[in-house]
């Protein structure tokens, strides 16, 4: 078996600083914290730490190998709709995903930006929400948007963020700043700072200020999330932050959802108080 090797987090820590030190204001960051060793969820052999939900299939039925382990790379081929949960629930955590754009899109997203995601503090039932994923909170990951996030919800007030925004138009869209306005939300998107207010979702859409590297490149991926708190990074960049997250501990599922992606490591490092 051949060691993972995970990105550092160093970068991470800079980039925080890096962005407080550009807005004026500072946020929290699980400095306090001890990080544990890392848990390999995906290490390039197999998917024993997750099972699977299609729609229209239900757990564990994957004739179309949308998911499969294959040259030490998890594929998701995005031709059919659902993802893959972890067997786990986590609670306080770093989650460090290596991910890049790998192949076609299908039906009605084949023209459209390629698209996937992370849900964290996933609960509820299996397709909960439209028959494909259990209710959480989503890191969107999707050309242009990268670092979003989604609130999964379920109607109710068991699942939400706070985070600070501006408002820009088109849409009176909410952006995440630092220096902006503590706003609640129990559905909908956060977008993450530098998301082009000229998004338009079609194939290949880049942004002047986006973090996401071009197709077929690898990207570091990371989220935060500690005592009701997320911040997400992306590619060493503090990208977006939130408190008062609810639920605070649940599943983590990744998405399949029209787009070829691919990861080669996906882990998690447990946090507990120093």
């Amino acid at each position: 078996m051949n060691k993972p090797t995970y990105f550092s987090s160093v970068l991470a820590v800079i980039s925080l600083f890096a962005v407080v030190a550009s807005f004026g204001q500072p946020l929290p960051s699980p400095t306090d914290w001890e990080r544990g060793t890392g848990i390999p969820l995906f290490a390039g052999e197999n998917l024993d730490a997750w099972y699977t939900f299609i729609q229209g299939r239900g757990r564990d039925q994957d004739p179309l190998q949308v998911f499969r382990v294959d040259d030490g790379l998890l594929h998701i081929s995005g031709e059919e709709w659902g993802c893959i949960t972890t067997k786990n629930p986590y609670d306080n955590f770093i989650l460090k995903a290596t991910f890049r754009w790998s192949g076609p899109t299908y039906g009605d997203r084949k023209a459209k930006a390629r698209d996937s995601g992370i849900l964290i503090h996933s609960q509820g039932q299996d397709g909960g929400y439209n028959g494909i994923w259990m209710h959480g909170i989503e890191v969107q990951i999707i050309e242009g948007g990268t670092g979003d996030f989604i609130v999964v919800g379920d109607g109710s007030t068991t699942f939400g963020l706070s985070a600070p925004v501006v408002r820009k138009d088109p849409g009176n869209a909410m952006y995440f700043a630092p220096e902006g306005k503590y706003e609640r939300v129990h559905g909908g998107r956060i977008n993450w700072f530098g998301r082009s207010p000229q998004w338009f979702d079609t194939l290949g859409f880049r942004g002047k200020e986006d973090v996401e590297r071009k197709v077929g490149a690898w990207n570091e991926l990371e989220i935060q999330a500690w005592e009701g708190q997320v911040a997400v990074y992306l590619n060493g960049t503090l990208v977006n932050f939130a408190k008062e997250v609810l639920p605070e501990f649940g599943r983590i599922q990744v998405q399949s959802e029209g787009a070829s992606i691919a990861f080669k490591e996906i882990a998690v490092y447990p946090l507990s108080k120093k």
